[in-house]
């Protein structure tokens, strides 16, 4: 199946174009659950999975990982969409070896689209490994130190990661 989506009237990415950047993400993703044993890397694969039907279907804003050792906030990654990130440099996955901390406990939040509706809900569900739930968790990593990022982009569809630790 190819699909064809446009961002601008000069931007347009395809679904094989979000499979490319989710699967930098999918990667890291695997080497955080791995470098801190808080997740398993099936866990990590089905996190994976629903952010990958979330954004071909162009539900997902972003998706923020937080390390918490007993609560605390150790390091952050966030991965915020863009789709009209053609002049992007493209980066490799990696970078993401996290500590293994006493207590560790890893803590996944996605951010929707507008588009992400009731209806639109409805219609997900089903397709989704995970049973989300809405989260009011404060994301903004106030605690932490922004320590760099990576741009992952495949034509006009992007991820910017954007980095934080202690």
């Amino acid at each position: 199946m190819s699909q064809t989506r446009t961002a601008s009237a000069t931007a347009t990415y395809t679904v094989a174009d979000i499979e490319n950047v989710v699967r930098r993400v999918k990667a890291d993703l695997a080497m955080i659950a791995d470098s801190t044993g808080a997740w398993t890397a099936a866990k990590a694969a089905d996190y994976a999975h629903d952010i990958e039907v979330l954004a071909k279907a162009g539900y997902l804003a972003w998706v923020d990982v937080t390390l918490l050792s007993n609560g605390i906030e150790k390091k952050a990654v966030r991965f915020n969409v863009d789709t009209d990130a053609g002049s992007w440099t493209a980066s490799r996955p990696g970078g993401v070896l996290w500590p293994k901390v006493p207590g560790a406990h890893l803590r996944i939040i996605l951010g929707y689209a507008d588009a992400y509706t009731s209806a639109a809900r409805e219609t997900t569900k089903g397709k989704l490994k995970i049973g989300w739930v809405t989260s009011y968790e404060d994301t903004s990593h106030a605690s932490l130190t922004s320590s760099g990022g990576r741009n992952y982009a495949s034509n006009a569809y992007g991820m910017q990661r954007k980095d934080w630790a202690a």
